[in-house]
């Protein structure tokens, strides 16, 4: 009988309409997943607004200031992010967030809509859309850093 229940409940769920994508920098990684909704956008439970640092906020606020924010409008986006330190982890968010309304409107809406999206987002800052491959480099023996060597003397 529980299965019979379990079986009707997941047939009469309606299908949300959904995509998770994420945003890398260093070593952080964002993971945001976008569907329909009122707006709201979350950083780890908490507001955009309220995600540190402040100094970085109009960083922060980039992909909804370029594109206006008819677009997010109907989408509620909650983001994860985890590991690095607190710029290369606002430089993921941005990323995700970009990603996530691209990849919204590509699944979702129209295609027309998804490339005008992603032409003025890459126009203005590649980043946005693309990860950044570097990452550092490790420490080797016989010096303090990657490249640098310790000082050699000769008496």
């Amino acid at each position: 009988l529980r299965f019979a229940n379990y079986c009707m409940d997941t047939t009469e769920r309606k299908q949300l309409n959904a995509v998770q994508v994420f945003g890398r920098k260093k070593t952080s990684t964002a993971v945001a997943h976008c569907k329909e909704g009122k707006g709201l956008i979350s950083v780890n439970g908490r507001p955009l607004t309220l995600v540190e640092p402040r100094a970085l906020q109009p960083k922060l606020l980039e992909p909804i200031q370029l594109l206006g924010q008819e677009y997010f409008n109907g989408l509620d986006i909650r983001i994860r992010v985890k590991g690095g330190g607190q710029i290369s982890r606002i430089y993921a968010i941005r990323q995700a967030l970009a990603k996530g309304i691209v990849a919204y409107y590509q699944k979702y809406v129209d295609e027309a809509s998804k490339k005008e999206i992603k032409n003025r987002l890459i126009h203005y800052d590649r980043s946005l859309l693309v990860a950044d491959p570097r990452r550092v480099e490790p420490k080797k023996f016989g010096g303090p850093g990657a490249r640098a060597r310790y000082q050699k003397s000769y008496r």
